[in-house]
């Protein structure tokens, strides 16, 4: 069998690695033909859309940038309002409770010379009810004094001025000593 096989070899000479030439002229021409078609018409749309997805990309990307820079930038602005507005509520607070001790010492002042007020009016109208109980009290321990010196003489004394001006003296000596 090894002779068989030995003897059908060298009959047939065939190289199977050698390539028909009019196969390879005809792949090779139908590979150009595919080629230059694709180039001509498939390539250059590929890569407008590659282009125009990589435009639309780029584009979102730095509207997302941009975007996220002026959120970053109102946020920033935000905060600093927020700090002023703070910063003015304190300053409005401290501002309200100084005009409210200087209100609360106004209405002290004015309730204390309000209060003095009062009590000068009241003294000085006790002090007019005590003159003129004093001079009411004098008149009466007068006329009492001339009644009762009236009645030890016999006589009327109350019409005399002389009598008066006596018991009125008489009774500012006794005042004069209870007073020391």
């Amino acid at each position: 069998m090894t002779t068989f096989l030995l003897a059908s070899a060298e009959k047939h000479d065939v190289n199977i690695l050698r390539v028909p030439l009019d196969e390879l002229f005809i792949g090779t021409v139908a590979f150009l033909l595919v080629f230059f078609a694709l180039a001509k018409f498939a390539f250059p749309r590929i890569s407008k859309t590659l282009d125009e997805r990589a435009d639309a990309i780029e584009g979102g990307i730095k509207r997302a940038q941009d975007s996220q820079d002026e959120a970053t930038a109102l946020l920033e602005s935000y905060k600093a309002q927020l700090a002023d507005a703070r910063t003015e509520a304190a300053a409005i607070r401290n501002q309200a409770q100084a005009e409210k001790a200087t209100i609360i010492e106004q209405a002290k002042s004015e309730a204390a010379t309000a209060a003095a007020a009062v009590t000068e009016r009241a003294s000085a109208s006790i002090e007019a009810e005590r003159a003129q109980a004093v001079a009411s009290l004098r008149r009466d321990v007068s006329d009492l004094a001339l009644t009762l010196a009236g009645k030890v003489v016999g006589e009327t004394l109350q019409d005399d001025a002389k009598a008066r001006a006596t018991v009125d003296r008489f009774i500012a000596e006794l005042e004069a000593q209870a007073a020391k």
